[in-house]
C-alpha cells in the first residue's frame, strides 16, 4: 500500500449526550471496557494494522484525554499527537487543523468498538481511487408495532405486522483523499454528512466499503452494555496485538498481507 505510514484520526470531541449521565463528567472515549477505554482499543488495532501517526480530536474534556494517554506512555511504532477545537468544529472541521493535505487519512470515531478491517478499507478506497470512502454495514431495525401505508385520503393500501427494515450505516470509519480533506475550511465548522453531500455535488467518486464485521456504535447506555458484554467474550479477535495468550507481551505474531 505505498511506502509512507498511514496517518489516521480519532474523533473525540463531542459531548456524548446520549450517554450521560457518564459524559456528564467523562469523555466518552475514555468510557472503559474491561480494564481499557474505548479509545485505547482503537489506538491499539490501528497500531497492529501499521498506522504511523494517529492525531486525536479533543474537545470536551480534553485534559482528561490527553492525561490518560499521557499515563499509558507511547505506542510502539506510533507517534499520536493532538488537534485541539478551542470551540466545536463538527465531525469533519478539525482535519483542517492538519498539516500534511497531500495524503490519505484514515479517520474514525473514537467511541466505535469493531473488528472492521482497516487494511482491507484502505486498500479499497486506493482501488476505487475515491475522493471519499465510508465504512459501511447493514444495520436491521425492527418495528415493534402495526406498520399501515394510508393514502393522502385516508384510505388504508397496506398492513405490515412488526416489520424489520434493512439500511446501509455510516460505521464511523472513512478514509480521505487529498481531495476531499482540501474541501474542509480551516476554522469552519463542518458535519461529515455535509461535506458528503458538497463531495457529490461537486461530482467526486464517493464510495462504500461494506462489511459484515463485528461493529457496535457506543452511543447509548444499553449499547454500551451490551460493548462490555461483547469486548469481554471477543478479545482476542478485538485486540489482535495481544496474540493468541491474551496478554499481548512476548507473544510473536504473523504479520497479514493487509498490513498497512
Amino acid at each position: 500500500m505505498g511506502s509512507k505510514p498511514l496517518r489516521a484520526v480519532l474523533l473525540a470531541g463531542g459531548l456524548g449526550t446520549r450517554l450521560a449521565p457518564y459524559t456528564m463528567v467523562f469523555p466518552k472515549p475514555l468510557v472503559p471496557l474491561g480494564d481499557m477505554p474505548i479509545m485505547e482499543i482503537v489506538l491499539r488495532q490501528l497500531n497492529w494494522y501499521g498506522v504511523g501517526s494517529a492525531f486525536i480530536s479533543v474537545g470536551h474534556l480534553a485534559p482528561l484525554i490527553e492525561a490518560y494517554f499521557l499515563t499509558r506512555g507511547p505506542f510502539e511504532g506510533m507517534e499520536i499527537s493532538y488537534l485541539r477545537e478551542n470551540e466545536p468544529l463538527g465531525t469533519a472541521g478539525a482535519l483542517a487543523m492538519l498539516e500534511n493535505q497531500e495524503d490519505d487519512l484514515l479517520v474514525c470515531n473514537g467511541d466505535i468498538l469493531t473488528t472492521l478491517d482497516f487494511g482491507a478499507i484502505v486498500a479499497h478506497h486506493r482501488e476505487q481511487k475515491a475522493a471519499l470512502t465510508i465504512g459501511v454495514h447493514t444495520k436491521n431495525i425492527r418495528v415493534d408495532l402495526g406498520v399501515l401505508g394510508v393514502d393522502e385520503g385516508g384510505r388504508v393500501t397496506g398492513y405490515v405486522e412488526k416489520p424489520t427494515n434493512s439500511y446501509e450505516c455510516s460505521m464511523g470509519a472513512y478514509v480521505y483523499s487529498p481531495a476531499a480533506l482540501k474541501m474542509i475550511e480551516p476554522g469552519r465548522r463542518l458535519d461529515f454528512p455535509d461535506l458528503v453531500l458538497r463531495l457529490l455535488e461537486r461530482g467526486d467518486k464517493v464510495v462504500a466499503y461494506r462489511s459484515d464485521c463485528y461493529w457496535m456504535d457506543i452511543g447509548r447506555p444499553e449499547d454500551y452494555a451490551r460493548a462490555a458484554q461483547d469486548f469481554a467474550g471477543m478479545r482476542p479477535q478485538l485486540l489482535p496485538d495481544e496474540g493468541p495468550g491474551g496478554s499481548g507481551a512476548g507473544v510473536e505474531q504473523e504479520v497479514p498481507d493487509r498490513l498497512l
